[in-house]
């Protein structure tokens, strides 16, 4: 039984259909999974396309019409089987939405993409690109804008899509057997938990999203407190009425209005890109909203990050480390990006001027083995480091005397 069936892929449109398709998926240890959605219009992206694949089996569900048929329960009993593995390529966003419509995370699952990044094959390779150096398989682009929600679907559609699942577990089976090689299939399992983590906090993220505006982080922490709550506003105004944040409220105007708070009806309507309907319709509560909020006490505000110029010491020390953090990188093929960011290089200079602890994903588990550990001693001068002649590598050699 080969993984990369050429079978053409089954179009399920119907409950029945479906149920078939789950009983032939029980009998498989591991399936690859894909979807299609359209989220432009609404706040809960719609779900469009499942594909399926395993073994010879290679499905196309069209998730629309088998929901008007009924329940895709049975299907979603399979896709949860904790003793089916599941296969996904980039799969943060098909992993949310098949927890908002399975009820939970389908678990065990293996991220071919993240694991690709630990393989040398860079931080974020499309599925496209990984097929093809991995299968040596060119995959055609015809149908790479189409509009998924459209009825009906051509049979070069429905191939198309199948594509996105047809070389998954072969990829899986060789990326596996590379990890295993190199002892680094805990480094995997430590990213897809928090893969996992980020998909389950999901539910507790209206509170913090004003962290994704641009220009927050130039507010005072009174104006950011009131960005945080129109924002955590807006979140639950676009998810009842599911339609997307900007529909509801720009983010440009959600920044402008924690600048400068409006306190009348008169001063919001005169805000520049607001919608006349959503003054009309919630000025009354936004008003009430913003004046509790600057009532409310400055311990409640958020800590607003301030941005200082490095000095030059600083500076010199930090392109230290991000020199020291690449030659890593590229002894143990990994991209750079995916040990430590610019930022948390930074932060780790920063914390160490100061001599108070710092907890950032560099310090911990396989990033820590790699390089964390290394760039640690180097800041506190247990270790020099060189570049040994002959192999060009990095040498580290211990100080005697640390800090002298």
């Amino acid at each position: 039984m080969t993984d990369t069936s050429t079978a053409r892929p089954s179009y399920i449109t119907s409950r029945r259909d479906l149920e078939e398709l789950s009983d032939r998926l029980r009998s498989h240890s591991r399936i690859a999974l894909d979807t299609e959605f359209v989220g432009e219009e609404s706040f809960v992206p719609k779900l469009e396309l499942i594909q399926v694949a395993a073994g010879n089996v290679s499905a196309v569900i069209d998730f629309p019409a088998v929901q008007t048929d009924g329940s895709l329960d049975v299907f979603w009993d399979v896709v949860c089987d904790p003793r089916i593995e599941k296969i996904f390529h980039a799969g943060r966003q098909d992993l949310d939405l098949i927890a908002g419509h399975a009820g939970q995370i389908p678990k065990p699952f293996f991220d071919t993409q993240v694991a690709a990044s630990m393989l040398g094959y860079g931080a974020q390779i499309a599925y496209a690109n990984l097929v093809q150096r991995v299968i040596g398989t060119k995959l055609a682009k015809a149908h790479t804008f189409t509009n998924w929600s459209a009825r009906p679907l051509s049979n070069d559609q429905i191939v198309y899509a199948a594509e996105d699942v047809q070389f998954l577990l072969s990829i899986h089976t060789v990326l596996l057997n590379r990890l295993e090689h190199l002892g680094r299939l805990e480094w995997v399992q430590e990213e897809f938990a928090r893969l996992e983590a980020a998909v389950g906090e999901k539910g507790r993220e209206p509170l913090d999203r004003y962290q994704r505006i641009r220009g927050w982080d130039s507010l005072r922490p009174k104006h950011a407190a009131v960005l945080r709550d129109l924002a955590a506003w807006r979140e639950s105004e676009a998810r009842r009425r599911n339609v997307p944040r900007g529909r509801v409220m720009r983010d440009e105007v959600l920044l402008q209005l924690a600048r400068h708070p409006a306190r009348t009806l008169d001063e919001l309507r005169g805000v520049r890109g607001l919608h006349a309907s959503e003054a009309d319709r919630h000025g009354e509560h936004l008003l009430k909203l913003i004046a509790s909020t600057l009532a409310s006490p400055p311990a409640s505000w958020p800590e607003v990050p301030r941005e200082r110029k490095p000095e030059p010491e600083s500076r010199g020390v930090v392109e230290l480390l991000q020199a020291i953090l690449k030659a890593r990188a590229a002894e143990a093929e990994i991209a750079p990006t995916l040990l430590a960011t610019s930022a948390e290089i930074q932060a780790m200079v920063d914390a160490a001027e100061k001599q108070v602890p710092i907890d950032l994903p560099v310090l911990r588990g396989w990033r820590y083995t790699i390089v964390g550990e290394l760039l640690t001693r180097v800041l506190n001068g247990s270790v020099a480091v060189s570049i040994d002649a002959a192999s060009r590598s990095l040498r580290v050699t211990p100080m005697t005397n640390p800090g002298t």
